[in-house]
Order: C-alpha cells, then structure tokens, then sequence
C-alpha cells in the first residue's frame, strides 16, 4: 500500500496521466510556432475573399456592412 492506494490499476492511471501529460507537453515544445511561415498568405487570401462576398453581396442582395470600410 503506496500513499493509502491498494489496486495496481490506479496506480497505472495515474502513471499514465503523468506520462500523458510530458508526452504532450513534449510535442507542444517541439511543435511550437509551427505553420506560422504561410500565415501572412493565409491573411492576404482570407482579405481577397472578404472583399470578393462583399462585393458579390452587394451585386446581387444590395447588401453592405457598414462597419467593414
């Protein structure tokens, strides 16, 4: 009996929590700022498609938001 824990099974959740835990914090250490180098493309091509709803909406619905100028 560790720490007032019979069951072994408790034993390996916890164990696997804790690993769990560093494994994921590992791989956010290692993944960090990934896919961050296209992000000024990704900007530039969701500001193109703004432009073209608002321009498709006011073409076709007469629709405009005042608050996109």
């Amino acid at each position: 009996m560790v720490l007032g824990i019979n069951d072994p099974w408790i034993w390996g959740a916890y164990i696997g929590c804790i690993l769990v835990t560093l494994l994921c914090v590992v791989y956010g250490i290692l993944n960090w700022n990934k896919g961050g180098e296209d992000e000024e493309l990704q900007v530039k091509e969701e500001v193109e498609w703004h432009e073209k709803e608002k321009e498709m909406e006011e073409k076709e619905l007469g629709l405009w938001d005042e608050y996109d100028e």
